[in-house]
């Protein structure tokens, strides 16, 4: 059975990305435009959708920004590192979000809080593929050494039964 390849790839500011949270921000508009319009009157309720639709656009736009510096995601056929101003080093990688071109990957380290971060295709379409595979692939299973550990521990169990 193969491994999944090693890989660097470049992320950063997906303008695919941008597109996307302004058009879904923007749908959110409407719909609290509709809401208020059908309303009686402008009371609490609608009050409180409309500041929602403003606090979920300043959201989206502080977490654009907030990952807009470029680094690069790497994966060395065991753990997920990124580079950058907020350093991950054993993380573990997971797609939340596919859409073919456009990847929202959302990396975990045991002590940290979680980084999201979004993949372009157009960063490096020669490493595309590369990258898509680490992502899918399984985590590398416990070793032989780890696998001994294990029998050993249930042998002591059983054992002092």
């Amino acid at each position: 059975m193969h491994s999944a390849p090693s890989v660097n790839y470049p992320v950063g500011r997906s303008r695919y990305a941008e597109r996307l949270l302004l058009v879904l921000w923007a749908l959110g508009v409407c719909g609290v435009t509709v809401a208020c319009v059908q309303a009686a009157g402008f009371d609490w309720r609608q009050g409180v959708l409309v500041l929602s639709a403003g606090v979920a656009g300043l959201a989206a736009w502080t977490g654009v920004l907030r990952y807009a510096d470029p680094a690069d995601l790497s994966f060395d056929g065991q753990h997920w590192s990124i580079s950058g101003h907020a350093a991950l080093r054993t993380a573990r990688a997971s797609v939340a979000l596919d859409l073919q071109s456009l990847l929202l990957v959302r990396l975990s380290e045991p002590t940290r809080a979680r980084r999201w971060v979004w993949v372009d295709r157009q960063a490096m379409p020669e490493r595309w593929r590369d990258l898509r595979r680490a992502l899918y692939s399984r985590a590398p299973s416990a070793g032989p050494i780890a696998q001994k550990a294990d029998s050993k521990a249930a042998d002591v169990h059983h054992s002092s039964s």
